[in-house]
């Protein structure tokens, strides 16, 4: 497979479409799209070359993995367990953006900080109905 044309959102730079073992030390987990020129990487869907997102830099990483550890909860365990499409639907009213463009994947640092605030905001209240 040699992947799509995916060009890096910080440098403008064509990304290469390479086996993740060469950013996890050379433990593979699939195939990644990686900027040759900033390091920005992201993943793709199994079996595939789709992007699960856009590339990041480390910061934006370090966001999204706190937006996925405030978020996930809520469709793995609580009100929207086992509805994860119905947990983004909550998001995207909550975030004032397009259900279409509504993912943890997509988004930017600022996005992921909103995630943040938005379900430290909205934890007590979820988890009590």
């Amino acid at each position: 497979m040699k992947g799509r044309i995916v060009i890096c959102n910080y440098c403008g730079t064509p990304a290469d479409f390479v086996d993740s073992s060469v950013v996890y030390h050379g433990h593979s987990f699939g195939m990644i799209y990686l900027c040759p020129r900033c390091g920005a990487y992201v993943g793709v869907h199994k079996g595939s070359d789709k992007p699960l997102g856009r590339l990041a830099n480390s910061e934006l990483r370090n966001w999204k993995k706190a937006a996925h550890a405030a978020f996930d909860p809520l469709w793995k365990y609580g009100p929207y367990r086992g509805r994860r499409n119905e947990a983004y639907r909550w998001l995207s009213e909550k975030m004032g953006t397009p259900i279409e463009s509504t993912h943890i994947g997509m988004f930017d640092v600022d996005q992921c900080r909103k995630v943040v605030r938005i379900m430290r905001e909205e934890r007590n209240q979820l988890w009590e109905t």
